[in-house]
C-alpha cells in the first residue's frame, strides 16, 4: 500500500486544534482551536470526501484515533450530511493505531500496532492494495517523515496565522526536500498542496 498523509495546517504551520470545537485540544494553554471549521469551498469538501473514499486502510495516532472514534465512530449518515463518504470509509476500512498504551480499542475494525512501529508500518506498506492513509496526527506524520515512510503528503493550508499551537514541522528537526505533485486554491483561499518526499534539500555553496 502507498502511505499517504493529509493534514490541515495554518500559514504559520500550526496543526493543533483544527477541529470543529474550540475546546477540542487545549494542550499547553492553546486557546485558538476550531480554526479550520467551515473553511474551504464545495470543491475542497469533495476532494476530502474522494480522498477518504479511496483509502484501503487508515493509520492513526492515538489522539486522532480517540477523537475520530468518539465522533465518526458514533455517528450515522444522517448526522453528517455531505460527509457520508468519510463516515463510510472510517467505519468500514481497517484502522491501525500507533500507540504503546492503547490496549482495548472499542471501534470495530481497529488493531493496535506493536512496539516496533517502523517494522509494523513497513509490513503494512508491503501489502497489496491502495492507500494507507494518515489523517491529523502531526506527531505521527513527523515521525513517519523522519523515518522515510511517507510516499505522498497532502497539506490543506487554511489562510490564517494563529501565533500559537503545535506545528507540523518543529523549529529544529530533520530537513526534507519535497517534489510538488499537485497544487490548487479554492474560492475560499484554502490551498491544496500534494507533495512527494525527495530526499534532502540541496544547499548552495559560497
Amino acid at each position: 500500500m502507498k502511505l499517504t498523509t493529509m493534514t490541515q495546517i495554518t500559514l504559520d504551520g500550526v496543526t493543533q486544534g483544527n477541529g470543529g470545537a474550540s475546546e477540542e485540544d487545549r494542550r499547553n494553554g492553546f486557546e485558538r482551536g476550531g480554526w479550520a471549521t467551515g473553511e474551504g469551498d464545495p470543491a475542497t469538501d469533495a476532494f476530502i470526501n474522494e480522498t477518504y473514499a479511496r483509502a484501503e486502510a487508515f493509520l492513526l495516532g492515538r489522539r486522532t484515533y480517540e477523537l475520530f472514534a468518539g465522533s465518526w465512530g458514533t455517528w450515522a449518515e444522517r448526522d453528517v450530511p455531505g460527509w457520508e463518504p468519510v463516515l463510510r470509509a472510517l467505519n468500514t476500512r481497517p484502522k491501525y493505531v500507533a500507540s504503546t498504551t492503547l490496549t482495548d480499542p472499542a471501534w470495530a475494525g481497529t488493531a493496535v500496532l506493536g512496539a516496533d512501529l517502523a517494522a509494523a508500518v513497513r509490513e503494512l506498506k508491503a501489502r497489496p492494495g491502495g492507500e494507507l492513509q494518515v489523517h491529523g496526527g502531526g506527531t505521527l506524520t513527523r515521525w513517519l517523515l523522519a523515518n522515510d515512510l511517507v510516499d505522498e503528503m497532502t497539506l490543506l493550508v487554511v489562510p490564517v496565522v494563529l501565533g500559537q499551537g503545535a506545528r507540523l514541522f518543529p523549529e529544529s528537526g530533520p530537513d526534507l526536500a519535497l517534489r510538488p505533485v499537485e497544487s490548487r486554491v479554492d474560492s475560499a483561499g484554502v490551498t491544496i498542496q500534494v507533495f512527494r518526499p525527495a530526499g534532502r534539500p540541496r544547499y548552495g555553496t559560497a
